[in-house]
């Protein structure tokens, strides 16, 4: 058994867990969220509204969206490249960038204004779960930047062809970059 491990990261708010697992010969069940743990962990996260899960194949890649609501984030399955953007001009950790190598066991809370993105990493199809603690609306505040702004400098670890609507929506491949967001 491993118990909730918190680490800090670069980016205010920003948070990466190792979740409780309890394996045996079985397999492993892992707790990806326990109200009570996340509090004795000085943590602030839920009630969730609404929970999504997207499968992407290797080599994808998806936002840098940073909605008005805080996330939880994880793969239950494969594995994934996070990069996570701190968008809140008002924040001491404005434009810094932190990267996760996510794998089943590893989930990052992403607090509202920081911006979340991923790449699929693994072999065949990877599922990538949010818990959200609002209901995502069409129109609601918030901001998305380019996961190709060279001023991130973001080192996507796989090649990725930005015209490649297989990889990159349309939408996602014309997000602005960070300098170009309004004040």
């Amino acid at each position: 058994m491993t118990d909730l491990q918190v680490e800090s990261t670069a980016v205010d708010g920003l948070v990466v867990l190792q979740v409780k697992a309890v394996g045996d010969e079985r397999g492993v069940v892992r707790e990806v969220f326990r109200s009570s743990a996340f509090r004795s962990a000085g943590l602030t996260a839920g009630p969730w509204q609404q929970l999504n899960m997207t499968t992407s194949s290797q080599g994808v890649i998806r936002g840098l969206h940073g909605e008005s609501m805080t996330k939880l984030v994880s793969v239950p399955a494969g594995s994934a490249f996070g990069a996570y953007v701190d968008t809140r001009r008002a924040s001491a950790t404005f434009g810094r960038v932190v990267t996760v190598d996510l794998v089943p066991g590893v989930a990052v809370l992403v607090p509202p204004g920081v911006c979340n993105g991923f790449q699929a990493t693994g072999e065949g199809i990877t599922p990538y779960v949010y818990c959200f603690d609002r209901e995502w609306e069409p129109g609601m505040a918030g901001v998305a930047v380019s996961a190709f702004d060279p001023d991130l400098a973001i080192k996507w670890p796989m090649a990725v062809d930005i015209t490649d609507r297989s990889l990159v929506s349309a939408k996602d491949a014309d997000l602005p970059r960070l300098v170009d967001l309004p004040a």
